[in-house]
């Protein structure tokens, strides 16, 4: 929370850090020719005090700029994130600066603690992190220095303190699921993302829901979790097809990953959908430029950018979130991977 009185100094954070204002000032501004041990003291005053710039670029700059961390780029579903908010930020006149969370950076790295007051130093509104894991203490940093934070599909479980945008993951794996299910398949493997991953723990939870309600055998041996990616889904895909009996269908948790299935299948001659259907998720532009084009779960990825930069310029404000957690709805886009099992089992098999 923002104070409006009593607002801790420059000065005062000078004097606790036994440095004049000069040199507390380099600090803020990353000036070099400052020793660690300076910059740790002054830093750590900036910590106990709650300090935020009262003068600078928020205050002097009508362009807002605000931060957007991603874990990488090397994917469409980064690509259409970023689209939706850079859209919006023009709309709204805000500058926006793409950062990645890598933690080869260290201790100065994105989402760092010197990182976080660096962007409060130079009034930044805020920071949008997208499918990156967001600690208690730098979101309470955030907040203690003004800034706001939304993030989009979130790996960490979060509190209701947190604002977060997303899509109906759950309805999705439900979608994805019960088409096969209704195309007669009842041998159906889930690839999923990362295990601590929020949205592919909802996706898997559809697939289960509707696994469930159709009386279909649920074998453990049929439900991976690795990261989204092309690798994970060709070696989630080839563990899966080796199986004693592999399943006729298996549901991907994202389109990357559907698309290292399709790659497992072709090297072991199969024929998709003939000889295994195949469902991804995400509806990235991939999914109609593969052979076959790709069923999917459609989720509105470029929305999602969208109303995230949206609900961090409306949190910036002072003004209330329509929602904690905002979930966009999904559609299954059927397409040519996905029929019938060449031999359509009339009932569930009986678990082994």
């Amino acid at each position: 929370m923002r104070m409006q009185a009593s607002r801790p100094t420059l000065e005062q954070v000078a004097r606790a850090a036994g440095v004049s204002k000069a040199t507390a000032s380099k600090v803020l501004n990353r000036r070099p020719n400052i020793s660690s041990q300076t910059r740790r003291r002054v830093e750590r005053a900036i910590d106990e005090l709650g300090y935020v710039p009262t003068t600078g670029p928020r205050e002097r700059d009508r362009l807002q700029k605000v931060n957007v961390v991603f874990n990488t780029l090397v994917n469409l579903y980064s690509m259409h994130v970023l689209e939706g908010i850079v859209a919006a930020a023009h709309a709204q006149r805000v500058e926006v600066l793409v950062d990645m969370a890598d933690p080869d950076l260290g201790e100065d790295g994105p989402l760092s603690a010197p990182w976080i007051r660096r962007l409060a130093a130079h009034g930044r509104t805020g920071v949008i992190v997208v499918t990156s894991e967001l600690t208690a203490d730098q979101r309470d940093l955030m907040g203690a220095l003004g800034l706001s934070v939304v993030l989009i599909d979130p790996l960490n479980p979060l509190d209701d303190e947190v604002v977060s945008v997303g899509a109906t993951n759950f309805t999705g794996g439900l979608q994805a699921t019960q088409h096969l299910l209704d195309l007669g398949h009842r041998r159906i493997a889930f690839a999923g993302g990362p295990p601590g991953s929020i949205a592919s723990r909802e996706r898997l939870q559809g697939y289960l829901s509707a696994m469930g309600s159709a009386g279909a055998a649920i074998d453990p041996e049929l439900i991976l979790e690795r990261e989204f990616s092309v690798p994970a889904g060709l070696e989630m895909a080839s563990r899966f097809l080796t199986e004693p009996q592999p399943p006729t269908a298996i549901f991907a948790g994202c389109d990357a990953s559907a698309l290292g299935v399709l790659e497992a299948a072709r090297q072991r001659g199969l024929r998709v959908p003939q000889d295994l259907s195949v469902v991804g998720f995400d509806d990235t532009s991939m999914a109609v430029s593969t052979a076959p084009p790709l069923t999917t779960v459609r989720q509105p990825i470029s929305d999602m950018g969208r109303v995230a930069l949206r609900t961090l310029l409306q949190q910036s404000r002072g003004e209330p979130a329509d929602s904690h957690h905002v979930q966009l709805s999904t559609q299954l886009v059927i397409r040519g991977s996905t029929a019938a099992p060449v031999t359509t089992v009339p009932g569930p098999h009986p678990r082994h």
